[in-house]
């Protein structure tokens, strides 16, 4: 038996016995970080899954019976993979998966691109159940396949490597993503040029593990290429350029260009403003995000940037006029401009005016089944309106020491409880859990994080709620070394050993 299927079945039963256990939480509930509203990214997922799968797989065969063939067989349960897949259940689709990688080998043995294809897409899977160990072993092995039985630069090793860069990413090992990722980026330049718009996701990935490795800079670097494509790309089209724009404003965003990125909005207005007028329907998300970023402080200059109110006021307003009368809008574009002027008044402090907003969109929301619906998801729950990221690493650990990996990163967590007040503030603030205990430092940086926020608070009968019994969970990675360390310093200290 060779050595890529031995390694193959070791990554089966890793899967079945190490991850049974309860995954935690991300830090921050997705549609708080990454809605339409814009936010922080926390995530990077750059694995697409169409392009893993099986060509022959198009086409969804019978349901499976008894005596079936292999290849029927593998027909169909590609197409249970992708309808749970679609459907977010990835605990089925896991089992789905580990079926498929199992017939692939039974049909075209361990060193085949079907194979290769079938591990790619378990390690997928894996990856969105948070397996991240399991998922780099598919992916590798993968790679492993397709190098053996093609070359080092075949570009059907885009996928796995995008995968297997997330993964690593993930788990931890942003140094060994930048090397992953780079490697993609290579491949796609000598098979489609130096210029292709197929590695701008990767070049995405690249730029988020360079923010986690502490180098803003290497980051500009990327969306600085991102940006230089799409002008490429998009040279006779300027309004070809909008998304691009938007994406690279909300990069300026995530890394605290709060300056640059306010620039970025006011470019994409100016365009739609020269090519479809000053009312067109497309100015109201970059007038809307434009307003958000002033819930913001520049984080990089050399002093902290304030802002009057009437400032970023003027930009919901004009989002508003035209939402409210724009022949193409509808209700639920219209509610939600007034709900981000709402959210822009409950940011400055000034209450009375974003609970009379946030009552009239309650009371309009309150018709039919249609909008109790778009009610409950504006006001029916509490939303951050200006969380920023916590960092990832303790003690500080920046790009250098990642890279040396002097010691295995492991991960550590910080639960804290809390409630949200009718003002929207985090009130009764108290820690839950905190493995290892001994990282006080991250501990405060948490609670100092959530006492800063403020959110649009709970809405019942058009009016704002006490909500009770919120969870957060923070992930981070810290160094055995430094745990060790702080283990010492207290036995060594006589308070600490007497507590």
């Amino acid at each position: 038996m060779s050595m890529i299927f031995n390694r193959i079945l070791r990554s089966s039963v890793l899967v079945a016995v190490v991850f049974s256990g309860t995954v935690l939480a991300q830090d921050t509930e997705p549609d708080a970080v990454a809605d339409d509203d814009g936010g922080l990214m926390d995530q990077v997922v750059p694995v697409a899954e169409e392009d893993a799968a099986s060509e022959e797989a198009e086409v969804a065969g019978p349901p499976p019976q008894a005596d079936i063939d292999p290849k029927t067989e593998l027909l169909q349960q590609f197409e249970i993979y992708k309808r749970l897949m679609l459907e977010g259940i990835y605990d089925e689709a896991d089992s789905v998966a580990k079926r498929i990688v199992t017939i692939a080998i039974e049909i075209t043995g361990p060193r085949s691109s079907e194979t290769a294809k079938a591990l790619t897409n378990l390690g997928i899977v894996q990856h969105r159940n948070k397996q991240f160990d399991a998922a780099q072993q598919n992916f590798e092995t993968a790679i492993e396949i397709i190098e053996d039985i093609e070359d080092r630069l075949n570009d059907r090793l885009i996928n796995p490597m995008k995968g297997l860069g997330a993964a690593q990413l993930e788990g931890g090992r942003p140094d060994l993503a930048a090397k992953t990722f780079n490697r993609a980026i290579h491949i796609t330049h000598v098979n489609n040029g130096p210029h292709n718009m197929g590695q701008i996701e990767i070049l995405e990935s690249l730029a988020e593990t360079s923010l986690r490795l502490g180098s803003v800079e290497d980051a500009r670097e990327m969306h600085d290429k991102i940006y230089m494509l799409h002008q490429r790309r998009y040279e006779e089209d300027q309004l070809g350029l909008i998304p691009s724009l938007m994406k690279r404003a909300e990069w300026q965003h995530s890394a605290g260009y709060i300056s640059d990125e306010q620039a970025t909005y006011r470019r994409a207005i100016r365009i739609i403003e020269s090519n479809a007028g000053k009312t067109d329907i497309r100015l109201i998300l970059p007038l809307t995000r434009l307003g958000q970023s002033y819930f913001f402080s520049d984080l990089h200059g050399e002093q902290t940037v304030h802002h009057s109110p009437v400032t970023g006021e003027i930009y919901f307003k004009r989002a508003l006029r035209i939402a409210e009368s724009h022949p193409e809008s509808n209700l639920a574009v219209a509610t939600k401009a007034k709900l981000t002027l709402g959210d822009y008044y409950m940011m400055q402090g000034t209450h009375s005016r974003a609970r009379r907003l946030y009552a009239e969109l309650w009371e309009s929301l309150s018709e039919d089944e249609e909008t109790l619906t778009l009610r409950d998801e504006m006001l029916g729950h509490v939303t951050p309106l200006n969380a920023r990221a916590i960092p990832e690493y303790a003690d500080g650990t920046k790009a250098e020491a990642v890279n040396a990996m002097d010691g295995e990163f492991q991960q550590g967590s910080v639960t804290v409880g809390f409630s949200i007040s009718e003002r929207g503030r985090v009130i009764e603030l108290k820690q839950i859990e905190a493995q290892p205990a001994e990282f006080t430092d991250m501990q405060r940086l948490v609670q100092r994080e959530l006492s800063s926020r403020v959110y649009r608070p709970v809405y019942e009968a058009a009016k704002p709620v006490i909500s009770t019994d919120h969870v957060f969970t923070h992930l981070f990675f810290y160094k055995r070394s430094d745990l060790d360390k702080r283990r010492e310093a207290e036995l060594g200290d006589p308070d600490a050993e007497s507590s």
